[in-house]
């Protein structure tokens, strides 16, 4: 009964007594491909995370062997379906592992049409039902490879916006969880509903809703477009250092996390790096850019996601970065953490006399503890202090801090020459504020989306899309003259003009200076504490009490209806 459809797979129209052995052969060659790829899937655990160079030959290796593997498997599907007795939850087994490949690439190189790839794969595990099956078997451990499949899949689509099929999704998964609960009476109940929670929590955490006349929710993009940051005009003098790497870290108790993602971290990510796009057709574009110019692209910078890291592990990474950091290159770090204050009182002021920010500590260290509840004048130790950053201050380096002891960082010093900007948060949001710092600190939504944080200080929770569209186009033209109030400033610290030729660090300084005047001339954020500061100083009359770019604001909050938010005779109270 079997024999037609396979003389029609064996094409090299042998004999049909020798097909038994072809078979056996196909069935060999497939368990050798399927043990290869596991074998190489479970060594990428034993890469070193750090270090940008020694991975990809393993990776590429990797790559190779599932790509036949899969090639294989659709090429011989009815051998193996006879003779091996695939099951589909094996194929997509198969699948999901070239969707992990893809997303880890995606974590390695910051380049975002990986992401594109793991979700095609991860699709059509859905769209074609690979693991329908696997609810029949009583096999809990299947199961669970379902659940991982999903979870997976979510963090992907949650990287690329795609909310609708997250919300989807989590609904598939929902179900799927109880069905499992409800079979196997298992003991990981709790842990399955607790990721249901946090993904919920995550897709819910913007604190205001663009909709379209059908009341559907509009997807914003926050990645850097081709329209996004303001261009360099004539006349303008800046450096020409490039943002090549990033650390990412995020240490704030209880703030809404899915994965090892914490909103923030999530949102800063985004904002380094450019929206997917089709390669292909960018290089085609024909009279696109003329022969003397650059390609009009240039890679993402590549990124580090240190979620809850302990000091070690940050300073590892760090110094990781630091080594690799090319010529007229610029490492960014992103501090979204707790604040630690210092214990004790402190004669000196030194760079590990104001605290810092929290660091993990894996295990309780009774010992050290013990120490410092007798000594008071030993320092935090779960903590990165200002001074545990001066050796890397030997190459550009831009600094963001988002905690409730930025301040600490200001006591910053420049010790060689090099370009440093740290950027830092308000210390305390004012009490009248609904307090959100658990969907996420309110200064990095204004570096992520500064729209979106003008709408929510301004109390607005909803906005038509068509009101949302024509914000933009202000704020991009407030953006514009935020870049000429920095570029013709004449009192401005260096280190900002050598940032400000990347189109990243461009953005962040831009929203930034947006963030702060906003906040500044807001009526009920009436605290030196509740405004950002940055090490060094901005001139303030100069960019963010500039009565040229408080006009602008209050022209937004017109457009909006907000204007009485606002103070409008901001000048005169200083």
């Amino acid at each position: 009964r079997t024999e037609l459809p396979i003389k029609e797979i064996m094409s090299s129209g042998g004999a049909e007594d020798d097909i038994p052995q072809a078979e056996r052969k196909t069935v060999t060659d497939f368990c050798y491909l399927l043990d290869k790829s596991k074998q190489l899937f479970n060594g990428l655990r034993d890469l070193p995370q750090y270090g940008q160079k020694q991975w990809q030959s393993y990776f590429g290796r990797t790559f190779d062997v599932y790509t036949k593997l899969w090639k294989f498997q659709q090429q011989h599907r009815q051998v193996l379906d006879n003779r091996y007795g695939l099951k589909r939850w094996q194929i997509g087994e198969i699948a999901s592992k070239i969707g992990q490949l893809y997303y880890h690439y995606y974590l390695r190189t910051s380049e975002t049409s990986y992401l594109n790839e793991a979700f095609s794969f991860y699709s059509a595990i859905r769209q074609r039902s690979y693991y329908s099956q696997v609810n029949k078997e009583d096999r809990p451990e299947l199961v669970v490879k379902k659940l991982r499949y999903y979870a997976r899949f979510i963090v992907v689509c949650l990287l690329l916006n795609k909310m609708d099929v997250v919300k989807d999704l989590v609904k598939e998964l929902s179900d799927e969880i109880e069905d499992y609960t409800h079979r196997f009476n298992t003991e990981d109940q709790v842990e399955w509903n607790l990721v249901l929670q946090e993904v919920a929590a995550f897709i819910e955490a913007d604190p205001v809703m663009v909709l379209n006349d059908d009341n559907t929710i509009v997807i914003t993009s926050n990645r850097l477009s081709e329209t996004g940051a303001p261009l360099l005009e004539q006349g303008m003098i800046v450096g020409q250092l490039a943002l090549a790497d990033a650390l990412i870290i995020g240490n704030c108790n209880n703030q809404v996390k899915f994965s090892e993602l914490t909103i923030d971290m999530f949102r800063m990510l985004q904002a380094l790096e450019r929206e997917p796009m089709n390669l292909a057709s960018q290089m085609n574009k024909p009279g696109m850019q003329e022969s003397t110019e650059k390609p009009a692209r240039r890679e993402n910078p590549h990124k580090y996601l240190l979620y809850k890291p302990t000091f070690s592990q940050l300073y590892t990474f760090l110094a990781a970065s630091f080594k690799e950091l090319p010529a007229n290159s610029v490492l960014l770090i992103y501090l979204s953490a707790t604040g630690v204050f210092p214990s004790g009182r402190s004669d000196s002021e030194g760079p590990y006399d104001f605290g810092g920010v929290l660091t993990n500590s894996n295990r309780d260290i009774i010992n050290g503890d013990a120490i410092h509840k007798r000594n008071q004048s030993y320092k935090e130790m779960h903590c990165l202090h200002p001074g545990d950053l001066y050796p890397f201050t030997r190459k550009p380096l831009f600094i963001i801090v988002d905690s409730s002891n930025s301040v600490a960082y200001k006591n910053f010093t420049n010790l060689f020459g090099q370009p440093l900007v740290c950027l830092l948060s308000p210390t305390a949001y004012p009490k009248a504020l609904q307090d959100q710092s658990q969907r996420g600190s309110l200064f990095t939504l204004f570096l992520n989306n500064p729209l979106m944080a003008f709408l929510f200080v301004s109390g607005l929770s909803s906005m038509r899309r068509g009101l949302w569209e024509k914000c933009q186009d202000y704020l991009r033209k407030i953006n514009r003259d935020i870049a000429q109030l920095l570029t013709h400033s004449r009192s401005i610290d260096q280190s900002f003009l050598q940032f400000f030729g990347d189109e990243f660090l461009r953005l962040l300084l831009t929203r930034f200076i947006f963030c702060s005047a906003t906040m500044r001339m807001h009526k009920i954020f009436r605290e030196t504490r509740n405004y950002p500061e940055s090490y060094p100083q901005l001139p303030r009359d100069e960019t963010v009490e500039n009565p040229h770019l408080q006009k602008h604001i209050l022209e937004l909050a017109s457009i909006l209806d907000v204007r009485n938010v606002f103070l409008e005779n901001t000048l005169d109270d200083y």
